[in-house]
């Protein structure tokens, strides 16, 4: 039988500040999402199920806008808050991201979204997207649509199938999906946990968990003493959480089960109230009356804190700025919970639905106005500041150091803070190439493509795929094919003593020599060395020695770590030399393999520190061009201003791999 559990609106309270909080005092992650994914698993059944069984059916569509017009007006609000909001605070190069995650909150997919960006080695280091949180929506918004439809199926099942109870039918059917889940889940946060976290289908045993509860809590009945214990420990378990585990990091693998038994236990023991039990504490006034607005208090905290984190320059907040961040989301959420959302949710759907209907097509067809609107206005910066592209006199990168010219001053830099961290090598632009998680060998072909007179093949992840753009120009001067074959996340070595790799990488190492060996090119392009590492790591003399004989390796220095990312540093700063690092932080003082023993007779080095360092200093900006995407990879534009450097070492070792 369904009924009203005011201490739900409680614990709702207790786990939406418990969000909040930790988001802004402490840069973690509370578990509270959990509790909530079991709430509604809880709850959607419960209703469901009383309705499945008073009519025969469930009216899907009723039910689903039932929630749309209790979730949409304040969702649908904060996206366009936070679309407009963020031309104004935000750095313009986070600007690019702002209409796929917009889109994504909106159509309640945002938590994929994340799923790819989270796996997407192009992706990493981004700044964080003030529609992030919109991700746990995404997911309780599948689960609407999956759950009514898996209760009738039940239903039928039952009733025409199998001639079994309702109840005990869809019991069997969810602790299946319990079992299924939990276990892909477990799976999935051992070897991604980046994308489980987002994972739909690694989050679904949390919704059954709360299902299975409605359904056999009738049965559950034990001692009031005994349930007084138990409520308070369920709360202390949940507040506890995101002190003593790496929510963010380890769920929603096994360890899930910390807060959910937390959730459970105060299920259970309010069930049958003790009198001095957890529900007194849930209960109180304030807890109700903040229950009613913790969809609002979740919906605005997060992009508040976005913006007020961009604004004041600060990642951890006082008390005191946490509290008014707090106050002003109070503030907000009473506003678009008593003004937006109660102009809408009184309306009956059965009375009213076109009416709903109506009122809810027009606020989407608003907001994505509103975020197309945008969009517009992010396109036409973008094009106004591409047309200073078109003079390389003003703007020659490398070339600056390479004919030691000192370039014009100019009003902007190149990539423009707008298109900077999407600056990458049109090799990207291939999908069909890349290589990441996966230990197949992918091999493209690029440059002269017609008989060529040499083949170069570029091995190994993004620090040897960042010199494509150079590779390209060279390719047609010098007369060589480029053969890729890319594992980003990966290096061309068969160690990883620091643990930094993965065992698909070193997989796909093996396998891409066996390639290398069956067909040879004439050079290999790589890495030669590891960040400011003093030596040539073992694991690439390893490879280098297996293709002794056989091909020649052209092993390139790596470019130097800055100390943050580029673009967020240039984005707080007018002058570019405060985003730059000394030459010592940058680089060894003497050539890694000039002392490292070992290395084979068939590899060429190649040092080009000087076009990223001068004698004391490892600037942001060479040229008038911005060297670094992020912190340690290139800008495919200062990548195409070193080719004339690499050339000439380039030349000398593909003549050198005829002899």
């Amino acid at each position: 039988m369904k009924r009203y559990r005011p201490e739900i609106e409680g614990l709702r309270t207790i786990a939406t500040l418990l969000v909040a909080i930790y988001h802004i005092w402490f840069g973690r992650v509370s578990g509270g999402i959990d509790v909530f994914f079991v709430l509604s698993g809880f709850l959607i059944t419960t209703s469901l199920l009383a309705r499945i069984e008073r009519d025969g059916t469930i009216k899907v569509v009723d039910f689903l806008l039932g929630l749309a017009k209790r979730l949409f007006p304040q969702a649908l609000l904060v996206v366009s808050v936070i679309i407009l909001f963020s031309l104004v605070i935000l750095p313009s190069h986070m600007w690019q991201n702002l209409t796929p995650h917009m889109l994504a909150s909106v159509f309640y997919y945002e938590n994929w979204r994340l799923a790819f960006d989270a796996v997407d080695y192009l992706s990493q280091g981004n700044d964080t997207s003030p529609f992030q949180h919109y991700w746990s929506l995404g997911i309780q918004g599948q689960f609407y649509i999956v759950w009514p439809l898996l209760i009738m199926a039940s239903y039928f099942a039952a009733k025409k199938i199998c001639k079994t109870p309702v109840r005990k039918t869809f019991l069997l059917i969810l602790l299946l999906l319990f079992i299924t889940s939990l276990t892909y889940s477990i799976y999935k946060t051992n070897v991604n946990q980046p994308w489980a976290y987002f994972d739909t289908f690694a989050r679904a045993w949390e919704f059954s968990i709360g299902g299975m509860l409605a359904l056999i809590l009738p049965y559950l009945k034990w001692n009031k003493n005994i349930n007084t214990v138990l409520g308070w420990v369920g709360l202390l378990i949940i507040c506890l959480t995101g002190i003593v585990l790496p929510v963010s990091t380890v769920f929603p693998g096994y360890l899930a089960l910390v807060p959910i038994s937390g959730v459970l236990l105060i299920i259970i023991a309010t069930d049958n109230s003790p009198k001095y039990g957890v529900q007194r504490f849930l209960t109180l006034k304030p807890l109700m009356y903040l229950g009613g607005l913790t969809y609002g208090i979740y919906l605005w905290h997060w992009p508040l804190l976005v913006f007020y984190q961009h604004y004041a320059d600060t990642v951890r907040l006082t008390l005191f700025e946490g509290i008014l961040l707090l106050l002003v989301t109070l503030g907000l959420s009473l506003f678009s919970t008593r003004v937006v959302e109660a102009s809408v949710r009184p309306l009956s759907i059965k009375a009213h639905k076109n009416k709903v209907v109506v009122i809810l097509t027009i606020s989407l067809a608003v907001t994505l106005a509103i975020g197309f609107g945008v969009n517009k206005k992010i396109e036409a910066t973008q094009a106004k500041l591409l047309q200073i592209r078109g003079n390389m006199e003003d703007y020659p990168g490398a070339i600056a150091k390479f004919y030691g010219i000192e370039p014009k001053q100019v009003d902007e830099y190149i990539p423009s803070e707008i298109d900077l961290v999407k600056d990458f090598p049109t090799f990207y632009q291939y999908k069909e190439c890349l290589g990441k998680d996966s230990t197949e060998v992918k091999k493209c072909s690029f440059g002269k493509q017609e008989n060529p007179k040499y083949v170069v093949a570029m091995v190994g992840g993004s620090h040897s795929v960042h010199w494509f753009p150079a590779l390209e120009i060279l390719a047609e001067e010098l007369d060589f094919r480029i053969d890729s074959y890319n594992h980003d996340g990966c290096r061309f070595t068969d160690q990883d003593k620091q643990k930094q790799l993965t065992e698909t990488c070193l997989e796909w190492n093996e396998n891409v020599i066996k390639e290398l060996q069956e067909s040879p090119p004439d050079l290999v392009f790589t890495t030669a060395t590891l960040n400011k590492r003093p030596d040539v790591p073992q694991g690439y003399i390893n490879q280098w020695k297996k293709l002794d004989g056989i091909t020649t390796i052209f092993a390139i220095r790596d470019n130097p770590r800055m100390a943050e990312n580029i673009a967020q540093c240039l984005a707080k700063t007018e002058n570019p030399a405060d985003c730059a690092i000394s030459r010592e932080d940058g680089v060894a003082a003497q050539k890694p393999w000039e002392v490292t023993e070992g290395i084979p007779s068939n590899v060429i080095f190649a040092d080009l520190t000087d076009y990223f360092c001068d004698d004391t200093t490892c600037p942001a900006v060479i040229g008038n061009v911005v060297v670094y995407r992020d912190n340690n990879h290139l800008t495919a534009t200062y990548a195409k201003t070193l080719a004339p450097a690499l050339k000439n070492s380039l030349e000398q070792a593909l003549k050198k791999s005829k002899e």
